[in-house]
């Protein structure tokens, strides 16, 4: 899945060995446009906007690749009562989902850390840093291990594939296979790195606030949850502006190094693929940018 200036798209490989895309206009949302120019509020707004679209494209991709050729009109003519089921049923798992996921990496290393350790430690600032190695263990033993499994290895090879594609693009080489091949998988505009700063920013924001019950400390981080996520899209873009500054650079290292288990090496059919859908938002976000400017001056 690429994301343009005007539009989304996203390209899958069917169980036919052809490529089908999904095609969405990004629509201007006043309201929305509004806080995505408001620091530390934009990064909230672009996370919930990231999500609506990714579990779009995602369905997209589920629901299309064991459909064959002759069976799209039957897709079409399913029973409206079953659609709103399957949207609900995603809708439901879709918040469970986020609530198991704060729940774990949240809740879990605070209880963690003030059960196991402060008999010994008793400095809050002290005890937030324990908490932090603890969620980034937590974090990466999570990742370590869903890795391993077939399917999430699998678009972990993709989420390598869109890497190398932006980076063969951004150095100015043409998008063939070998050439997309020959560059890295890890990119420094990556949603891993966004999770690893939320983990170094929360440490540093929770040291401000102080503490004296196992209650207040997990509700004390619930309530920054906003903030942490604020400032941690403000670090992430400030990061990706310095990345050609050799000594500051490093601050990216982090999100970089995350990115080892967020993505793996691709295969050439999945390089095909992330060039298939790269190269269809190209085309679109320049097709809608010269029929912009026939409406302005026609």
């Amino acid at each position: 899945m690429f994301g343009g200036r005007k539009v989304i798209v996203t390209a899958i490989r069917r169980n036919d060995d052809t490529i089908e895309y999904f095609e969405e206009e990004r629509k201007a949302n006043p309201v929305l446009n509004k806080f995505k120019k408001i620091p530390f509020v934009r990064g909230i707004v672009g996370l919930i906007e990231a999500s609506a679209n990714g579990s779009k494209h995602l369905n997209f991709s589920t629901e299309r690749y064991d459909v064959t050729p002759g069976e799209e009109q039957l897709e079409e003519d399913k029973d409206s009562s079953w659609n709103l089921t399957m949207i609900l049923g995603v809708a439901v798992v879709g918040v469970l989902s986020f609530i198991f996921g704060k729940l774990i990496f949240t809740i879990a290393p605070a209880v963690l850390a003030d059960v196991l350790f402060t008999r010994w430690v008793t400095n809050n600032i002290l005890q937030n840093l324990i908490e932090g190695v603890i969620k980034i263990l937590l974090l990466l033993a999570y990742l370590f291990a869903i890795s391993q499994t077939p399917l999430i290895k699998r678009l972990f090879q993709y989420h390598g594939a869109e890497h190398k594609v932006i980076n063969t693009y951004e150095a100015g080489v043409p998008l063939t296979v070998d050439n997309v091949q020959g560059f890295s998988r890890l990119h420094y505009r990556c949603g891993s790195s966004f999770i690893i700063f939320t983990v170094i920013v929360g440490v540093v924001i929770y040291s401000f606030f102080q503490y004296d019950t196992l209650w207040e400390r997990i509700y004390q981080r619930i309530l920054l949850l906003p903030v942490v996520i604020g400032v941690s899209y403000e670090v992430l873009q400030f990061s990706n502006k310095l990345r050609d500054v050799p000594l500051l650079r490093i601050l990216g290292y982090p999100g970089l190094w995350l990115q080892k288990l967020t993505t793996k090496e691709p295969e050439d059919k999945q390089v095909e693929v992330a060039i298939a859908s790269f190269e269809k938002m190209i085309e679109m976000d320049r097709g809608a940018e010269f029929n912009k400017q026939v409406a302005t001056t026609g």
